[in-house]
């Protein structure tokens, strides 16, 4: 699991550590082909808002966004439609603070295969509700199952701390439009309106 990737974000966070830096990838990793227009629906630092920064667009096949082996519930075998992508491309962004980091990937499916991986990001999130992980409480809730009149989901996931009264909160957001999928992986902005406009600009880059 790695930082950025939806799910996964969570549970480093509890374990309190990184298990490497967001960007790096075993060697070995299956490459994955990246098409230009992949590149250009990832949204710019500034689409974030002020103070963010970009990594470099990073080709390859990262992990199915909504990987959640931690979870006893958790199958990857029930989830068929991620071993269907064509190609992806992700990049995170950084704030100076060194805070938590925003993350988006951009997958391209197989005909037929992107509404699969709907139905499956559904699924996970319904089996991997709520569970505990290094004696803390993970969570996910849909905010809003069709958010964008249809067109993605709109998830917040959050850790209640056992070692401390606090929350950590953060959301989710995926789009789908023919056979491309746009996932970002945002902390906590405050307030929902803030992730709706990075959310439409998610939603323009993709035409």
């Amino acid at each position: 699991m790695v930082v950025p990737l939806a799910l996964s974000t969570l549970v480093l966070l509890v374990a309190g550590c990184q298990r490497g830096d967001p960007g790096d990838r075993p060697e070995g990793s299956p490459a994955v082909r990246v098409e230009p227009s992949g590149l250009s629906m990832l949204l710019g630092a500034g689409d974030l808002g002020t103070g963010w920064h970009a990594d470099d667009a990073r080709p390859g096949l990262p992990p199915w966004p909504w990987e959640q082996d931690d979870c006893p519930d958790y199958r990857s075998a029930d989830y068929p439609a991620k071993s269907h992508r064509r190609a992806a491309v992700e990049r995170y962004y950084r704030l100076p603070d060194g805070s938590s980091p925003a993350h988006h990937i951009v997958e391209t499916y197989e005909p037929g295969w992107a509404e699969r991986n709907v139905d499956d990001v559904r699924q996970v999130l319904r089996r991997c509700a709520s569970y505990l992980v290094h004696g803390s409480r993970v969570s996910f809730e849909f905010i809003d199952p069709h958010y964008l009149g249809g067109a993605g989901l709109l998830v917040r996931g959050r850790i209640a701390h056992t070692a401390t009264p606090t929350t950590t909160a953060r959301y989710f957001v995926m789009v789908k439009r023919d056979e491309t999928v746009s996932t970002i992986s945002l902390p906590d902005l405050g307030n929902q309106a803030a992730v709706d406009s990075i959310a439409a600009k998610a939603v323009a880059r993709l035409g």
